[in-house]
């Protein structure tokens, strides 16, 4: 009988980052079962993520919903436990540093089940992150963990970890390479918000760092303000529900100069994204697929667990400050588009050849 594998996934990005491996493990005929935690649940985004990369339902969706941090990896434990308990998988596959990849592998390390980590070795080296303590939690319980890059290998192995690192690339050159073709093609988003290629910038605020504290959150939409005044092009902002309840929160107003929009698809958020002068965000992932994509990004962040972006010029850090966030756009702005990515190719179809040869699928 074959051998079977759990993969576990909670969010948007996570779903669509991993969508390459299950593809493939699909094609594969390989024995698994898929459990969302349903982390950051929506109906909508369901929908709209399965109409784009035509997976399968979930075998078992938690349906957690939101919370505390220690709230949602606990309920998360408590369902996974049950599900892997039932089926007796013999891994467990998570991705990358998500609660539902830290509740993944502390359920099956409980369990003395082996795990498998997508994206291993990534740090930012800030324990005040709560992705960073979740990246070396679960990395530290992992029995193979595939690195984008050897600088992630050279983490793992600082940290004592030296067994079964594979380094491939990174999932997400797979889905942006199956995607933004699709995307530039067929969206017609900037027709219905009426932009002209190369004459808006695209900005994504979320993180807590940001969000949570309204002295920042201030300062980030001040620093926007400043980049749409300079240019007089306007900044496309696709606001996070909890962005824009924190705005209500903190009684902040919206500049002029800013657009916000409500959140978008991922084809959409694409096609924005790769028709832009320059994105300004403080998201993680966005680093990887605006180098890829050839756009210049601002990092609307202090550290980031993604260096390769700043050594290949495609990536520079702005931290809080208005005056700097300016700057650095103008920089970006002028950037030749000559950098060659780091991240790869095929990776899915490496991860899962290597996974059939070591643990013989």
């Amino acid at each position: 009988m074959k051998k079977k594998i759990a993969i576990i996934f909670g969010t948007r990005p996570e779903i669509i980052k991993i969508s390459p491996f299950i593809k493939g493990a699909l094609r594969r005929n390989w024995n698994f079962f898929v459990i969302h935690t349903g982390q950051h649940y929506s109906e909508i985004m369901d929908k709209v993520f399965r109409e784009n990369f035509s997976l399968p339902e979930p075998k078992y969706n938690l349906e957690v919903g939101s919370g505390t941090h220690a709230e949602q990896v606990g309920k998360m434990m408590i369902g996974i436990e049950k599900v892997l308990l039932e089926e007796k998988p013999d891994y467990v596959c998570v991705y990358a540093d998500l609660n539902s990849s830290l509740a993944g592998a502390l359920a099956a390390a409980k369990l003395n089940i082996p795990i498998i980590q997508l994206e291993g070795g990534l740090r930012s080296f800030d324990r005040t992150m709560p992705e960073e303590v979740n990246r070396v939690v679960t990395d530290r319980l992992a029995s193979y963990l595939f690195a984008p890059t050897q600088l992630q290998k050279e983490h793992l192995e600082k940290e004592g970890i030296t067994e079964n690192i594979f380094v491939v690339g990174n999932l997400i050159a797979d889905v942006v390479n199956e995607v933004l073709p699709k995307a530039i093609k067929e969206n017609k988003i900037h027709e219905r918000l009426g932009l002209e290629n190369g004459k808006y910038f695209l900005a994504t605020i979320h993180r807590p760092a940001a969000v949570d504290n309204p002295e920042n959150f201030q300062k980030l939409l001040s620093g926007l303000a400043l980049v749409a005044g300079h240019y007089q092009w306007p900044v496309i902002y696709p606001i996070h529900p909890r962005s824009k309840k924190n705005l209500d929160v903190f009684s902040l107003t919206m500049p002029a100069g800013i657009r916000p929009v409500e959140p978008l698809g991922y084809l959409d958020f694409m096609s924005l994204a790769s028709q832009s002068k320059v994105i300004l965000s403080d998201s993680g992932s966005i680093q990887e697929e605006a180098s890829i994509m050839q756009v210049p990004l601002v990092s609307l962040r202090e550290n980031t667990e993604r260096p390769e972006s700043l050594e290949i010029g495609s990536n520079v850090l702005a931290g809080f400050e208005p005056e700097t966030i300016l700057e650095k756009a103008k920089i970006m702005a002028e950037r030749r588009r000559d950098w060659r990515h780091p991240y790869g190719e095929n990776v899915a179809e490496k991860m899962l050849d290597i996974l059939e040869e070591k643990l013989e699928l």
